[in-house]
């Protein structure tokens, strides 16, 4: 067992529900307020006086710093319990909302935003560890992806209910909600998960060298082209499913309902397929994909084959999320917290490659082209994955 001292063990398999879910609370709140901002820009800038393309640089910013400060931000706090930082975090979370609630210009919300990105990737990565310890080893994977599935539902329900709260009682509203929500997730994180060992602080050098471990940056390699593949499509679905698909525009929304069910449905499946063979799953699902977004270039004309399409997209490509959280922590054994963090900020990276590639698609080829080209994507980073099976075994056997 993993856990911190004799007794924990059974104490925290009853808990385990309910600590867990305070985790699945928590990153459904970070789902809220990295994704809600899409869908109140308008309202945004109208109030604030800016640009529709200034106010979108809000949402560029908190990509950034996702993928820079978070890793920074582990690193500085390696001292700190695990318990601790995760009260830390969600308080710097709250007041960073807070922050945008009464943010009397551009500056400061653009300073608030800042302010919960950086506990986005540092929440999921020391969040990954503490899940992962609550539970038996072998349940690691499906433990991770149970938090990860409030990401997931907060694009099926928390995106559009905050969008729906900005748009009837104003912006600032949509981050008050946000903020209930990290008060909710910070009560839940003091009474309900355990204490665990802490483990020896490993210092800034050591923690730099085990991240610069090659397999490791390998597999952040992987995670970047698995990412760009699924948002070189995603970030273009809406003009992709009205102008080639033929729906209406009312109707794109319930469609990305069934992707995000559909999300939520390959994130469990694919934590429960992890545990079970890690490295032949997170192959077998970037295969999948490659297969099902091929398919997506023709069935993507059809309105009923389209959205049947979509739906096992959604589940394919989250499907791989929590096997590969495991495995970039297994490869940085004496920083996981910050190779978990990693993980975020590549993800993040490829979401915005992914978004510049779908872009130049449009602009050079066609819309239609972004399910092939998203296939390619993920293509190259099955290679990559394949490439380091083969080359793990022969470690292993040496």
């Amino acid at each position: 067992m993993i856990l911190s001292q004799p007794g924990v063990a059974q104490e925290a398999s009853k808990k385990f529900p309910i600590s867990l879910f305070s985790l699945t609370v928590g990153a459904f709140a970070i789902g809220m307020t990295e994704f809600v901002i899409m869908g109140i820009l308008p309202n945004v800038a109208d109030d604030l006086g800016v640009s529709i393309s200034a106010a979108g640089q809000l949402i560029t910013m908190y990509a950034l710093g996702v993928a820079v400060g978070a890793p920074i931000l582990t690193m500085l706090t390696r001292n700190i319990s695990q318990k601790k930082l995760l009260i830390f975090l969600m308080g710097l979370f709250i007041f960073g909302n807070v922050a945008a609630v009464f943010a009397p210009n551009y500056s400061i919300l653009m300073a608030a935003r800042l302010i919960t990105a950086l506990t986005h990737g540092t929440f999921f990565g020391v969040g990954a560890v503490i899940a992962s310890r609550l539970v038996h080893p072998d349940r690691r994977a499906g433990a991770v992806s149970m938090m990860m599935a409030g990401l997931t539902i907060a694009n099926i329900i928390g995106v559009p209910l905050g969008t729906f709260i900005g748009q009837h009682m104003g912006w600032r509203a949509s981050f008050a909600s946000i903020a209930v929500m990290g008060v909710l997730t910070l009560i839940g994180i003091i009474i309900f998960i355990p204490k665990l060992k802490q483990e020896k602080a490993t210092g800034i050098m050591q923690q730099l060298k085990e991240v610069a471990n090659p397999r490791l940056l390998v597999f952040l390699m992987i995670s970047v082209l698995g990412n760009a593949g699924l948002f070189a499509i995603f970030t273009y679905i809406a003009p992709l499913l009205v102008e080639v698909t033929g729906f209406a525009d009312h109707h794109v929304t319930w469609i990305l309902v069934l992707f995000g069910c559909g999300v939520t449905l390959g994130n469990i499946i694919g934590g429960k397929l992890a545990d079970w063979k890690l490295m032949p799953t997170i192959l077998g699902i970037y295969f999948a994909t490659c297969i099902i977004l091929g398919v997506l270039t023709f069935t993507i004309h059809n309105q009923i084959t389209a959205v049947l399409t979509i739906f096992l997209w959604g589940a394919a490509s989250f499907a791989v999320f929590p096997g590969m959280q495991v495995r970039i922590m297994n490869l940085a054994k004496s920083a996981p917290a910050l190779a978990s963090t990693m993980s975020h900020s590549a993800g993040n990276l490829g979401n915005a490659t992914g978004a510049f590639i779908g872009g130049f698609v449009i602009t050079h080829l066609s819309l239609v082209s972004l399910p092939w080209v998203g296939a390619i994507l993920v293509g190259l980073a099955l290679l990559l994955a394949i490439v380091c099976f083969i080359s793990d075994r022969k470690y292993d056997a040496a």
